[in-house]
């Protein structure tokens, strides 16, 4: 085995396998950085590159693509609070209002150096784990699978802000949004609002994007301010090794988080998408001052970066050993192994070793590089964070637009974009915790698949006697009551926490910390009857097709009754002081209401102009009335970004990428008035 370990190093080191490793990490740093793309994309984009390659040259591009997007994609999560990736959803918990203390460089730093060492770390464990990987996943099936949700679930009490009630609330919000569609047991839709687009299940990227990135950019722009508070005189080299120091500090979390990534990556069907939930989870219940996680600790940032790179090499051996991708990046990987003409399984682990041991030297190399290429380049990005709002806005909006139509190319996606937009800022407004409705939604098609399947091959709930699940019910237990306990700390300790940050950074609010009772009355409002017409409905299908809805229903009403009965407390409390008038005028005006309701017309504008004249004409000129009457820029500047942004449509997303766009109304008209000679794919 050795032999063939150094054979893999002599396999990568040689050209060209070498120069095709630096251009995967090139791309995907571009992919990661840049919100709705992903290593994904870049993999199929490359995927036909690759045929008649060396399978050393084809693997050495394909998995640095698929290595380092979980680096990059930290830039998006830090600067904008938007997750670049899937993978990236809690690094913005704390590193978002990082930098907007200023502190962008620290991220950067804590966060490149603990990506470097989960990404080698997951590496490693894949080379070790190869041989003695199969006992473990043959194990989990669908009842473990189901119980590994539920704990993941149980995470979300420790991303609940004020109210346990309100976490808990949104996360079965979460897990009705997932029971939109055709149900899992019978082709009956549910919640479809006679819209063809909702069959299929709501995308996630216009779901994470809507609720993350609309909210952030809207806060940007009716504020009218940067995404630091304070002045541009905390950054450079000396920030960037703080946080560099505070990796080091903090590396018996980052090495226990990154085997949380390691084996949560190993189990088909979670993956990416929950393992840096996990590790957040993970880091507030294990230490003695949760308080701080969400206002801007360092080790929010540090347990799920070394998580969500920890986890590409565990989430390689099912796809290697036995042929049993985990998530669709390592479906496309496992087509590249077939068309080089290789079979996952034994082959893999004897002839092809060598082979199998260059690709854990590429995941490897590639999160070295990419960590200390990011870190040389974290001050330049840092800077972002003083400039103007209004000139981040609209070229932001530009990538989350593309980003959630990425999703299935449907003006279905922008919808969900604006609506679940609206429904991140009344969230954010209200206190209301937006992670886990998003976590509740990525695993709430599985809890519903592999809770049908535990029940009719057990007939009944027998399944919850087995070994493994009794593990897990133990841990979730645990996990509910560190929870607990890290609330109750947070309740006494938010003064004392309010005081720990230095004498000139303002404080920031953490997720669901905000404090307006108007808001969040409002929005518990609407979920409560969210939740009472989604159940007078499922009361009108079968037994199977109702039941994981209502399990979402049915807890989901009592907790949002609570929340909205505390609410109308404090508000009784404030009249008998004679001072209710006055607190709503001020908590209304707070919110900003006015100017949100124009940035929502914005919005609604762009999708309405596009389904018009489309996406290439319509983004550039939105973009141009933007910077003109929001951020009151010259018409020169506001031109030349707008072309700017057309250039980006027509060159990467048309050329590149080779987007499906929208037909729009003067699709057909334009196309036929068009001159011979001109290309129409510049403006259609």
């Amino acid at each position: 085995m050795l032999d063939a370990f150094v054979q893999g190093a002599f396999l990568v080191f040689q050209w060209p396998a070498l120069g095709y490793l630096l251009l995967g990490i090139l791309i995907g740093i571009w992919l990661g950085a840049v919100p709705g793309l992903g290593g994904g994309l870049g993999i199929v984009l490359v995927l036909p590159f690759t045929f008649g390659m060396e399978p050393v040259s084809a693997f050495a591009i394909l998995l640095a693509i698929y290595a380092v997007t979980s680096t990059s994609d930290t830039i998006a999560s830090v600067m904008l609070g938007i997750p670049g990736t899937a993978s990236s959803q809690a690094t913005i918990l704390d590193g978002y209002p990082m930098a907007q203390k200023g502190q962008a460089s620290r991220a950067f730093g804590a966060a490149f150096t603990v990506s470097a060492f989960g990404g080698v770390f997951g590496a490693a464990i894949l080379a070790l784990s190869l041989p003695v990987a199969l006992p473990i996943i043959v194990r989990f099936n669908n009842p473990e699978l189901f119980m590994l949700a539920i704990l993941g679930l149980a995470m979300v009490g420790s991303l609940s802000g004020r109210s346990v009630s309100k976490g808990l609330a949104a996360a079965a919000l979460g897990l009705l949004f997932s029971a939109v569609g055709y149900a899992d047991d019978q082709a009956i839709p549910r919640y479809w609002l006679g819209t063809t687009y909702l069959l299929d299940r709501l995308p996630l990227l216009p779901v994470v994007l809507g609720l993350f990135a609309v909210p952030e950019l809207m806060e940007l722009a009716i504020r009218d301010r940067s995404i630091s508070r304070v002045r541009q005189d905390l950054g450079g080299l000396q920030q960037l090794m703080q946080g560099v120091r505070d990796a080091y500090r903090n590396s018996w979390l980052a090495a226990r988080c990154a085997v949380i990534g390691v084996y949560i990556g190993m189990i088909p069907g979670l993956g990416g998408a929950i393992v840096d939930w996990v590790a957040y989870g993970h880091a507030v219940q294990s230490t003695k001052n949760p308080e701080r996680y969400g206002t801007g600790d360092v080790r929010g940032v540090i347990a799920p970066e070394a998580a969500n790179n920890a986890v590409r090499g565990g989430a390689l051996i099912p796809t290697v050993a036995f042929g049993v991708p985990g998530s669709a990046m390592n479906a496309l990987l496992l087509s590249a192994l077939l068309i080089q003409g290789l079979r996952p399984g034994v082959e893999m682990l004897t002839t092809e070793l060598p082979l199998t041991f260059s690709m854990v030297w590429t995941i490897a190399i590639a999160n070295i590089i990419a960590a200390g290429g990011l870190m040389l380049w974290s001050n330049q990005v840092a800077r972002v964070a003083f400039m103007s709002g209004h000139l981040i806005v609209p070229g932001v909006l530009l990538f989350v637009f593309m980003g959630a139509w990425l999703a299935s190319a449907s003006l279905g996606d922008w919808v969900a974009l604006v609506v679940f937009g609206i429904i991140g800022y009344l969230m954010k407004q209200g206190g209301w915790p937006r992670p886990p409705v998003v976590l509740a939604f990525i695993l709430g098609g599985l809890m519903e698949n592999s809770f049908l399947l535990s029940w009719r091959i057990h007939e009944g709930v027998g399944w919850l006697t087995r070994p493994i699940v009794l593990v897990i019910l133990v841990l979730i237990i645990a996990t509910l009551f560190f929870s607990v306990r890290g609330s109750i700390a947070r309740a006494r300790l938010r003064e004392t926490a309010a005081g720990d940050a230095a004498d000139d950074t303002p404080a920031v609010t953490g997720e669901g910390e905000a404090d307006n009772v108007v808001m969040s009355l409002a929005f518990g409002a609407i979920v409560v009857v969210v939740f009472l017409l989604s159940g007078i409905r499922a009361f009108a299908w079968p037994q199977f097709v109702a039941l994981f809805p209502l399990i979402a229903i049915v807890p989901g009403l009592l907790l949002a009754v609570t929340s909205v009965g505390s609410d109308l407390m404090a508000l009784r409390a404030a009249r008998r002081l004679g001072q209710l008038r006055q607190l709503v005028h001020d908590k209304v005006a707070e919110a900003l209401l006015g100017r949100s309701a124009w940035f929502i017309a914005y919005l609604v504008g762009t999708v309405v102009l596009t389904a018009m004249v489309g996406q290439k004409l319509a983004i550039p000129i939105l973009m141009f009335v933007y910077l003109r009457v929001w951020g009151r820029f010259s018409v020169w500047l506001s031109a030349a970004y707008a072309a700017a942004g057309w250039l980006l449509l027509v060159g990467f997303y048309d050329r590149v990428v080779n987007t499906f766009w929208l037909r729009s109304m003067i699709y057909e008209p334009l196309r036929e008035g068009l001159p011979g000679w001109f290309p129409a794919w510049l403006v259609i």
